[in-house]
């Protein structure tokens, strides 16, 4: 099979094929070969060193140093080998993650969403998931503080098309680039923010899900890059403008791709709704810290922007953690609206089906939904804050013996010691807010 889809893309012009995967900050790494190399990697995989998942953003390796930085491989899943559309040259194989004797690899964060898969696969159950991103377009400005201003900059623009809100035609291109790559885009718009976009992605399961997460934000990176722009999905690029977040869409079907969720409990839901969903509110203090990885995460969650402060949830409520939209039927689902757009897709998913799963198990019931504005209600102050800094997080993360240990040891430990370093850094760092603020007074 891999041999004849690689001789039709060969036929079409691929003469290179990228073998990529996530890091841990869910950043594409990996590396190029010549087309009629591929059935070699597909037999022998392509050898990596394992620093690639113990470096921090600044290109510090802080972590791994026990193993001495050995050989990883990274064998590439056939199944996902596609054309890049703006680069018909060359094609895209994600790649599986393992040690040089074939054991598993714990720092792969895909790796890590297959086993929380296989074990809703145990359960006889499928989970399944829609991906919401929100990014911005920037271009290079000297004259900016940081480098950089928005590509448009023009007021109220949110849901506007055509050359008033995409003077360049980018978005077309990018939703038909992620369409042709078959990442199931089917819309795009302007958002909220000026020159903040989104391209809808439909759902699928979550492993297909998440690949085509990870490869949506490759592609915008790419597809900006190529045209002279920068592509950013962190949560707060500018302090006068509106974040940018990840939503989860959730469910779970059963073999026949029956919705398990919907049924004839309160409001339509199943009690299978109440315990996946009592499951993630559990363990949402921990669950920040993967759907909200950065330092600059935390500047957009405030109760203003529509981002949750406190474990809730509602129907079709977007102040809550958890939404549950009034379709019903085979689109039944929660809404995670924790994330931010810098997240790690596979870490985020794999994070939340740990917890719902958690839920299942444990036959775990949720509270009593919030209807309106929730922090002004009495109800409120019996909710568990989510946490509202990144340190808080990882604290809370690195309190969860459960969501650790589900998501494994050696990942955990590896992602924590990266973010301490990272937070170490900001902790030092003497920022242009504090030099204006205090020099000239103080």
């Amino acid at each position: 099979m891999a041999e004849s889809k690689l001789a039709e893309l060969e036929r079409r012009g691929v003469t290179t094929v990228r073998i990529c995967y996530p890091d841990l900050h869910g950043i594409c790494r990996g590396k190029e070969f010549p087309a009629p190399f591929f059935e070699h990697l597909v037999d022998d995989g392509a050898a990596h060193c394992e620093a690639i998942m113990t470096v921090d953003l600044r290109h510090n390796v802080v972590a791994g140093f026990e193993h001495g930085f050995q050989d990883i491989v990274a064998r590439p899943d056939t199944a996902t080998l596609a054309q890049i559309p703006w680069d018909p040259a060359a094609a895209w194989c994600i790649a599986d993650l393992e040690r040089m004797d074939g054991s598993e690899f714990g720092v792969d964060s895909r790796g890590v969403l297959r086993r929380a898969v296989a074990e809703f696969t145990a359960e006889g159950l499928v989970p399944v998931m829609g991906p919401e991103l929100e990014f911005y377009l920037c271009r290079a400005d000297v004259d900016a503080p940081n480098g950089y201003s928005r590509y448009v900059n023009n007021d109220s623009h949110v849901y506007t098309v055509q050359a008033v809100a995409d003077p360049r035609g980018l978005l077309r291109q990018m939703m038909h680039a992620c369409a042709d790559l078959g990442l199931g885009a089917f819309a795009a718009n302007h958002e909220f923010g000026r020159s903040q976009y989104e391209i809808n992605l439909r759902h699928s399961e979550a492993l297909d899900a998440a690949d085509r997460a990870f490869l949506f934000k490759t592609t915008v990176k790419e597809m900006a890059a190529v045209n002279g722009l920068l592509a950013t999905f962190i949560g707060k690029p500018f302090n006068d403008d509106e974040g940018s977040g990840f939503h989860l869409h959730l469910s779970l079907s059963d073999e026949t791709g029956a919705n398990l969720l919907n049924g004839d409990g309160p409001a339509g839901l199943s009690p299978l709704a109440h315990h996946f969903m009592a499951g993630i509110l559990e363990h949402g203090p921990a669950l920040m810290a993967f759907f909200n990885p950065t330092v600059n995460a935390y500047r957009r969650i405030t109760e203003e922007a529509l981002v949750p402060t406190l474990v809730s949830w509602g129907h079709d409520n977007r102040l809550c953690m958890a939404r549950v939209p009034r379709e019903r039927g085979k689109a039944t689902r929660i809404e995670l609206r924790l994330g931010d757009g810098s997240s790690n897709p596979y870490l985020a998913t794999a994070a939340a089906l740990f917890a719902g799963l958690d839920g299942i198990r444990r036959k775990l019931e949720p509270p009593e939904p919030f209807e309106g504005l929730i922090y002004e209600q009495p109800a409120a102050e019996d909710c568990t804050p989510l946490p509202r800094t990144f340190d808080a997080a990882i604290e809370a993360l690195d309190g969860d013996e459960l969501i650790k240990q589900a998501m494994g040891e050696e990942l955990v430990n590896t992602f924590l010691t990266i973010k301490a370093a990272e937070l170490e850094r900001w902790r030092k760092w003497v920022t242009d807010w504090e030099f204006r603020e205090y020099t000239h007074h103080l």
